[in-house]
């Protein structure tokens, strides 16, 4: 999580500026394409509603020419799609600032003893803030992915026995709360 899209140097939380809250992906082309990141973009929010402030609106930010091309092709598709005019903005990357460790795995850290298994595995903050499996085990307790998913996955986050199932008992709860299970 971070900030993007505007000219303040080293923004924050308390002083954004004209940036956006953001993520920037770092992905491996030989396991997920450009264009199935972008296919997940357009499923997880709607794009033809305008958001009500610059810090929190939806954009794709594009790194070179390539991605502006997929990701102005993938909007005229979604508009088409959905027969109607898509709002979601597509502009050039500026500086990607992370944001505050407070912001960092959110749903994480709201969980004590995960989070003291992953202060062990990933004492510095940068770390923590670039590990994978820290990134994965949010987005389970923030709800996506599924409980199958999770189950296939979970020997190789580096949990300890008992947290594995508090995780796995928590997002089989989280499913079943909501109906998704």
């Amino acid at each position: 999580m971070g900030y993007s899209g505007g000219t303040k140097v080293n923004p924050t939380y308390r002083g954004l500026g004209d940036h956006s809250e953001s993520i920037q992906i770092d992905y491996d082309p030989s396991q997920i394409s450009y264009e199935k990141l972008l296919e997940i973009f357009w499923s997880s929010h709607n794009p033809t509603l305008r958001t009500w402030s610059t810090q929190y609106k939806a954009a794709i930010f594009y790194h070179n020419e390539d991605q502006k091309r997929l990701a102005f092709q993938t909007r005229e598709y979604e508009s088409s799609k959905r027969n109607s005019k898509i709002v979601t903005e597509i502009l050039p990357a500026t500086d990607f600032y992370v944001a505050e460790t407070y912001h960092q795995k959110y749903r994480l850290q709201q969980h004590r003893e995960l989070m003291k298994e992953f202060r062990s595995m990933y004492p510095s903050e940068g770390d923590f803030v670039n590990s994978t499996a820290a990134a994965r085990v949010n987005g389970y307790l923030d709800g996506y992915g599924t409980v199958d998913s999770l189950q296939e996955e979970l020997n190789g986050l580096g949990l300890s026995p008992e947290q594995s199932k508090k995780l796995l008992d928590v997002v089989k709860n989280r499913k079943k709360l909501f109906g998704l299970f």
